[in-house]
């Protein structure tokens, strides 16, 4: 039973650790780091690397995108962004990336943001996906799947992702004809990826939905202001353990369906990486890490999705700074700081290999200590 703490008379709180609180201890087995594999494969589609890219603008183009799925990992474009709006927003983000230290960011991101969705841009967005030769993913809200899908269905997508800040398998309306996952999923003759979530319960009836993966967390960093704006924090190791857990459940429930959990927040480092996995993650989604990289569109500012919501924006706008090395480098290396911000998933192999895992699967078995 997990810690339950009374914070007054008559109201508790369950105790949740975020990845800092945590740390990964070795086994009595060690391996040779190349003997290691970080592979993993959702449905049909192999990939290399752990790592989904986070939606945003920021870091997500189409020339990205396929540049992360050439090296192994899974990019996924933003269907509502900026590339759907403009026909060319090269200049919007070069004129994004200058706004070092302007007070009026958040408001240009509305501003910006306000240009509507063009359907013959979002198939246009998704030809230049296939032509780069990559597993094709895209990003839609919860709020407009069921007017944007046809367009994205006919374009001819591998795998769509439904991502919300909040994502749930019961969203109650008296307004809208709310979005009934398990009905759209079962519609649907290709993987969808649903999230995020952050408990047990929500979890579990996300996979009950059909969905080929769930993702676990809100995409938390030190520039999301979820917290302050909504009053909803992640610790993000306990949402895994607690998602990983409804999955051990959800494979009794349906003799051995297997669903695909992508840990989103609180991921900076390789070491993070390493903790997220051995929560029980499948994958992670990173976002601020790979603005930091030479192939980003916004020339390393970075903002969230929801920093731009028109009424309720929910995420700073951080300034750009200078990249730390190509995306190839950002992922394997070379490194020349000793921080784990390069080489992010040759630090995740050294880490698997100190602790004598062959794979991922393997690795979600890693012993955790609580350390603080």
């Amino acid at each position: 039973m997990r810690d339950v703490v009374e914070i007054g008379l008559g109201k508790t709180a369950q105790r949740g650790y975020h990845l800092d609180d945590i740390a990964i201890v070795p086994s009595r087995r060690t391996r040779d780091v190349d003997d290691v594999s970080t592979s993993w494969q959702l449905d049909a589609y192999p990939f290399g690397i752990p790592c989904v890219g986070h939606p945003s603008d920021a870091t997500m183009s189409p020339a990205s995108a396929v540049r992360l799925g050439e090296l192994g990992g899974l990019g996924v474009l933003n269907v509502e962004g900026l590339w759907t709006r403009y026909e060319n927003p090269t200049k919007v983000l070069e004129e994004l990336a200058g706004l070092d230290g302007d007070a009026r960011a958040t408001k240009r991101l509305q501003e910006v943001y306000a240009e509507p969705i063009r359907p013959d841009l979002i198939a246009e967005r998704v030809r230049e996906l296939r032509a780069g030769g990559g597993t094709v993913a895209v990003r839609v809200s919860p709020q407009h799947t069921l007017a944007l899908a046809p367009v994205i269905l006919d374009a001819g997508v591998d795998i769509l992702v439904i991502q919300g800040t909040i994502v749930s398998a019961e969203h109650v309306s008296t307004t809208d004809e709310p979005l009934n996952l398990k009905e759209f999923i079962a519609d649907l003759d290709l993987p969808v990826i649903v999230g995020g979530c952050t408990d047990y319960k929500t979890a579990l009836h996300l996979m009950r939905t059909g969905a080929a993966g769930v993702i676990v967390g809100i995409g938390g960093d030190e520039w999301s202001t979820t917290e302050s704006v909504l009053g909803i924090r992640v610790p993000m190791a306990t949402a895994i353990a607690d998602a990983a857990a409804a999955r051990r459940d959800y494979l009794d429930e349906t003799g051995g369906r297997y669903v695909h959990l992508i840990a989103d927040g609180d991921i900076q480092t390789s070491g993070d990486i390493a903790k997220a996995l051995g929560c029980g993650a499948d994958a992670v989604m990173l976002g601020e890490p790979l603005s930091l990289c030479e192939e980003a569109p916004a020339g390393g500012a970075w903002w969230h999705s929801a920093a731009s919501h028109p009424s309720l924006p929910r995420g700073a706008f951080e300034v750009a700074g200078e990249p730390l090395g190509s995306m190839e480098e950002l992922l394997f290396g070379p490194a020349d700081e000793a921080d784990g911000q390069l080489n992010l998933f040759g630090g995740l192999r050294r880490a698997m290999a100190k602790c004598g895992y062959r794979d991922l699967k393997e690795f979600q078995k890693v012993g955790l200590v609580l350390d603080r």
